[in-house]
């Protein structure tokens, strides 16, 4: 995904002369592509990420389209409040790529790794929030974001994500994706761990269990017209997310179940618990420790269904 997006930027910067880069002091190899074909629109800000999101308001009030890049974790909590102010309350056409959000540097322990990106962000007023679940959805969301009025976060993972989308992809902001249908359950998940759901249906698949996968890649605005159809015929449904609980899809869902008094279906909701790790884990391990690995989500679906 981090190469997808450095290559996708300097692709549309060769006929879009409005995009600029701005860096937390990271990923500066990476556009070494970027600054050598426009050196003149790349950033380094520092180690002062604060500053960085006002610097990108700057520029888009001058009529540039900003892309801000660094760790999810930096960009995201030193920076509540120039979001909040400079970026959302302005409704400017910003877009925060966050690195590695979820559990992708949970070998870096609490201070690299965020789980509570989706809800920090969920609540700002204006703010659009699309979680990719692979190098091609990396492209159409950064494609979308051109055409985009307002202030968008992109969370990508690091590398060597699986392939989920072949051919040419149907892409628009606030629009699900239906992977693949079934009849006995729907699992709703975002971004990345997409390729673990795809893996655990097939688990399901073994104890006879037909499960329909929809992907939002969008959080924000969400696939009202999607939840209503899916609600409508399944009687569980399952969010599955690489992020806390507390805020993230699967509450995000049971607000809109709330709002709209769907009481035909249970949602069961699976992510990370609300604490932190204490121990440097990989993406994996992590991943097999909060229960949000295709195994462990093919457990908790069939003991569910068991108890239905």
């Amino acid at each position: 995904m981090r190469d997808t997006c450095s290559r996708e930027l300097t692709s549309l910067a060769r006929s879009d002369p409005r995009i600029v880069i701005l860096s937390g002091d990271i990923g500066n190899r990476m556009f070494d592509g970027f600054k050598e074909e426009f050196p003149d629109r790349f950033y380094n800000c520092g180690v002062a990420e604060a500053n960085m999101i006002s610097v990108a308001a700057g520029l888009a009030l001058s009529g540039y389209r900003p892309f801000v890049y660094t760790f999810a974790v930096f960009d995201l909590t030193r920076c509540y409040e120039q979001i909040r102010i400079d970026l959302c309350f302005q409704n400017l056409p910003v877009v925060i790529i966050g690195l590695g959000g979820g559990l992708t540097y949970a070998p870096l322990g609490p201070t690299h790794y965020l789980c509570e990106d989706i809800s920090i962000l969920r609540c700002l007023p204006g703010m659009t929030i699309v979680c990719p679940a692979d190098k091609a959805e990396v492209m159409a969301a950064l494609q979308s974001s051109l055409i985009h009025p307002g202030p968008m976060y992109i969370r990508i993972n690091k590398k060597n994500e699986p392939c989920i989308h072949t051919g040419k992809l149907d892409f628009s902001l606030g629009r699900a994706h239906l992977i693949q249908d079934g009849n006995d359950v729907c699992i709703i998940t975002t971004g990345v761990l997409l390729s673990e759901v795809i893996r655990a249906a097939d688990i399901l698949e073994e104890h006879n269990i037909s499960a329909r996968i929809v992907h939002l890649h969008t959080i924000k605005p969400v696939d009202e017209l999607m939840l209503q159809e899916i609600f409508s015929r399944f009687s569980i449904v399952v969010s599955v997310e690489e992020h806390t609980l507390p805020g993230g899809l699967g509450g995000m869902i049971a607000e809109w179940m709330a709002d709209n008094r769907i009481k035909s279906s249970d949602l069961v909701r699976i992510g990370t618990g609300d604490y932190f790790l204490t121990c440097c884990f990989t993406q994996e391990k992590a991943r097999d420790h909060f229960g949000i690995s295709a195994k462990s989500i093919a457990n908790k679906i069939v003991d569910e269904l068991k108890h239905e």
